[in-house]
């Protein structure tokens, strides 16, 4: 399955930040070749997944918990996704399923973000525990103001980035601390936001995405929900690319729950 490590470095700016076209306006930006919204799939759930896995007060399972043990695994192997990174994508989509279902959020454009992104938490030799957490940190690049890269001073004192001067983009998500401390949502349940951790970095990745976007089943919701993301329309179109093939099934096979209609 394709992941453009090279995007990463694009990426590390990511969130209203680096890759936003120099000399654009935003309006300007959306008119540009967008790709169609892909299919949204919605995985299958496992005993944990369906009605009851939320409750009026907040979750009460861990998004990691949430997909059917055997989807997991056929669908891993398919596409070639870690197992563990592919738990944190379906179990977002299934908890916004039913905390959020007018926005029809599918696991597939989760994973493609996440490919983009970091390869699924492993870029540059990082790896995902059992427990969610990727290591080493992925830190992006100083948002120094560079060529290509827009200037944002240190927002954190260097708490999530580990950068006192300027903000860097962290996790296999790569929000930008200001966006984290915003959005930041525990898919775990271990009490804390962490970006680090898979399951939060997702969960929190899918309500960002679902607040810019509304209906994401819809193209101008995806286009939305992408450009608030990342502002670049080459980024879209990779993550596009990426999610309509992890969305494809076999030859034979019946396909996840679509959550909306393809473009």
């Amino acid at each position: 399955m394709r992941a453009r490590a090279g995007a990463v470095v694009c990426a590390a700016a990511l969130l209203l930040a680096a890759c936003s076209p120099g000399g654009r306006t935003w309006p300007e930006v959306l008119e540009r070749d967008y790709p169609p919204a892909p299919a949204q799939r919605v995985p299958v759930s496992g005993e944990n997944g369906g009605s009851g896995a939320s409750g009026g007060d907040g979750s009460t399972v861990p998004v990691a918990d949430l997909a059917d043990p055997e989807w997991l695994r056929d669908t891993a192997e398919r596409t070639g996704i870690p197992r563990r990174a592919l738990a944190a994508y379906a179990g977002a989509s299934l908890r916004l399923a039913e905390t959020l279902p007018e926005c029809g959020l599918g696991w597939n454009t989760l994973a493609g973000i996440g490919a983009v992104e970091s390869i699924h938490g492993s870029y540059l030799g990082a790896s995902t525990d059992a427990d969610g957490l990727v290591s080493p940190p992925i830190i992006g690049i100083a948002l120094d103001g560079s060529e290509g890269v827009m200037e944002i001073l240190d927002t954190d004192e260097g708490e999530l980035d580990g950068d006192v001067r300027w903000d860097r983009a962290v996790g296999p998500m790569q929000f930008i601390p200001t966006t984290w401390g915003d959005h930041a949502q525990d898919g775990n349940l271990d009490g804390r936001a962490d970006p680090h951790q898979i399951d939060d970095a997702v969960l929190t990745a899918a309500h960002y995405l679902c607040e810019s976007g509304g209906d994401v089943t819809t193209d101008d919701g995806w286009t939305a929900a992408l450009g608030a993301y990342n502002r670049s329309v080459s980024y879209a179109h990779d993550v596009a690319d990426l999610a309509t093939s992890y969305g494809a099934e076999p030859d034979g096979a019946e396909p996840d729950g679509n959550a909306g209609p393809s473009a």
